[in-house]
């Protein structure tokens, strides 16, 4: 395909070469023509100045005029010749000696400047001749009149030539055209797409033109732009330029860049998405767009600064780049939630660490397509972030009066608040929320403290704090309660330990969740199982006194009474749930431990009255069954554990939350 679209630009380049050759020869031809006038002109001026002496007595004052008309004359055709000699260097192709060609260009323009300057004053000098002599007369001889009137004729038309020269289809014209040729071969062979990624993880920058091929665009430019030829080569510049920067644009894959509103639901596809933004916005800004800015100076360094800048925005412009604007403004339009907090954040911070560049790149005037956009998209940006931001805390609090999980677990809301107030004051985000919150105060002429960050998030963690309370008043059932607390405080201290968000609240309040966490563990043993033990008491030999069918019938009901506590205990919590392992088996191994020796015990001593009698209506738990079920309680069901501390818990409970926090009312 390549090879086709050079052999394309060779015969395009053929024609372009064939018509001006044409119009050269044509140009040359009427010169031609115009030359035997010229000697005419020459070689009558002698005769007609010898003839005009040897009339001294009545002519003397046409002599002078004469004289002063011959110089110029004379001059004018030597330049002619000159000109005419210059035909066949134009005619060649300047890729060959590209300043051998434009020194001869300079050349011809200033024999053209001269000719400009010197035929019409040729021109003057022998129009007063002809007005001298006919106001004086001189007929005796009408062939000198005649010579200078013909004369002056052919002048004229030399003059004319010379402006013809300069028009479309001269000489000069044809040699600016070769000019503008030459100066979009070396744009697009020294332009072609520049290599993009090196690996999967990595972006190279793009490498400039050769200094060599820079130095004949400027000189290009220069002699073009002297002779009203600069506009040509701006916008071939423009169009070359920015067609290559939009072709490494589209090699980078940002199809993502066109994403819908309502593709932003899948948090997934728009993390991914945020980071190839990121990514890819500061590859275009610090490599793309530097080497182009850098290019527009360089290239256009002698026509002004302006002429540079004005060429670089339309580039940075058609380039594509104000895609990258429009997809933050499309995260900034999405749906409001809290995990949006942080895609704004990350819009922000990437937009920040790129302030510096955007002002020296975006800067001037010329910029404003760009400048009003991006400043917007901040705004936006900044207003979005600090909404959401003070929307947490009420919306936490607005859950109060809800109920919580029916199996005693970690609501959603508290593990997703929790894990989304430490990832809030991590590094990554807490120095740019800072930053947001510090701006959006100073848009309102309000002061900014420092703590405003740390003290907010507290109030929003002893806003969970309440709602624990609250929610666990709500249950009829009192051990669930202690469950459901025993849970949260567990969940709160391992959440909490070792994090920003526990550094903030301080050792004292991890312990007390600690503390918190034995506390309801140990009353709910008692009021959960310490009752079963008391129901296989001992008794006193002397109760079995009455014989064995009343020692069987005793123990028949003692079991049966402690059965049916067990099972009606097993069973009513059998839904219940310790989300966190260590807190499960170490509840388990402590009911386990209340109930089974107990009922070890009192098997091993009056187990015997029931199997002699083969009393088959009452069930005996061997040790290993009773153990395992026991120890088989509070298991979570599927789908419902938590993670505690990790980066993308947050997206994964958000899946859960974000359809109910901030803007509805369900906890679990």
């Amino acid at each position: 395909m390549a090879e086709v679209d050079s052999f394309q630009n060779l015969l395009a380049a053929r024609m372009l070469l064939k018509t001006s050759l044409e119009k050269s020869r044509s140009v040359a031809s009427a010169l031609e023509k115009t030359g035997p006038r010229l000697e005419e002109i020459k070689q009558s001026l002698p005769s007609l100045e010898a003839a005009l002496r040897a009339q001294k007595c009545s002519l003397a004052a046409l002599g002078g005029h004469i004289s002063r008309a011959v110089g110029p004359a004379a001059a004018v055709l030597k330049v002619f010749d000159a000109i005419h000699g210059l035909e066949k260097s134009l005619s060649s192709d300047p890729s060959s000696d590209l300043y051998g060609y434009l020194v001869v260009v300079k050349r011809l323009e200033e024999a053209l400047r001269f000719l400009a300057e010197n035929c019409g004053l040729a021109i003057r000098w022998l129009e007063d001749v002809v007005e001298f002599l006919k106001e004086n007369a001189v007929t005796d001889d009408h062939r000198y009149l005649s010579n200078v009137t013909k004369s002056l004729k052919i002048l004229r038309e030399l003059q004319a030539n010379e402006e013809c020269a300069r028009l479309d289809g001269g000489l000069l014209s044809a040699a600016y055209d070769k000019l503008e040729t030459e100066y979009r071969r070396l744009l697009r062979e020294n332009g072609v797409p520049l290599p993009i990624i090196s690996s999967a993880s990595s972006i190279v920058a793009p490498s400039s033109l050769p200094v060599f091929v820079i130095q004949k665009l400027q000189v290009i430019i220069e002699r073009l732009s002297a002779n009203n030829r600069l506009e040509n080569c701006l916008s071939t510049y423009i169009d070359i330029r920015s067609s290559n920067a939009r072709a490494c644009l589209e090699a980078l894959g940002l199809d993502y860049l066109e994403i819908s509103i309502f593709e932003f639901d899948n948090l997934q596809y728009m993390e991914s998405s945020l980071d190839m933004w990121s990514k890819h916005l500061e590859y275009s800004v610090k490599n793309l767009l530097e080497l182009e800015y850098q290019l527009c100076n360089d290239v256009f360094e002698k026509v002004g600064l302006d002429v540079s800048m004005d060429c670089f925005a339309k580039i940075a412009i058609q380039s594509g780049f104000l895609a990258f604007i429009q997809f933050g403004n499309t995260v900034t339009e999405s749906k409001k939630d809290a995990v949006k907090l942080f895609k704004l954040l990350k819009i922000f911070h990437t937009l920040n660490e790129l302030r510096l560049d955007f002002n020296r790149l975006f800067g001037g005037k010329s910029c404003n397509e760009i400048q009003i956009p991006t400043r917007h998209l901040i705004k936006r940006v900044i207003d979005g972030a600090c909404e959401i931001f003070w929307e947490l805390l009420p919306q936490v609090e607005v859950h109060r009066g809800t109920s919580p999980p029916s199996n005693g677990s970690v609501p959603s809301l508290v593990s997703f608040v929790i894990d989304y107030c430490n990832q809030l004051l991590e590094d990554d985000y807490r120095l740019t929320m800072i930053q947001v919150l510090e701006i959006h105060q100073n848009w309102k002429h309000q002061k900014f403290q420092e703590e405003l960050l740390r003290k907010e998030v507290c109030n929003i963690v002893e806003a969970i704090r309440l709602n624990l309370d609250a929610w666990s008043k709500s249950y009829e059932d009192t051990p669930l309660s202690y469950i459901f607390l025993m849970n949260n405080h567990c969940h709160l201290y391992k959440a909490l330990k070792g994090t920003s968000l526990g550094d903030l609240i301080g050792d004292f309040q991890l312990r007390e969740h600690k503390k918190y966490r034995d506390y309801y563990a140990s009353i709910y043993l008692r009021d959960s199982w310490g009752m079963l033990p008391g129901l296989l008491g001992h008794e006193d030999e002397t109760l079995f006194s009455d014989g064995r069918a009343m020692a069987c019938s005793l123990v028949k009901k003692k079991l049966k009474t402690f059965n049916e506590a067990l099972d009606g205990t097993y069973k009513k919590q059998s839904n219940w749930v310790l989300a966190n392992k260590n807190l499960r088996k170490r509840i388990c191994q402590l009911v386990v431990d209340a109930i089974v020796p107990v009922y070890r015990s009192y098997i091993q001593k009056y187990g015997h009255f029931i199997e002699q009698d083969g009393i088959k209506n009452v069930k005996i738990y061997t040790e290993e069954g009773l153990v395992n079920m026991l120890s088989s309680m509070f298991q979570p069901k599927m789908g419902k554990c938590y993670s505690t501390n990790t980066r993308h818990s947050i997206d994964k409970k958000s899946e859960i939350v974000t359809s109910q926090f901030p803007s509805t009312t369900v906890v679990a």
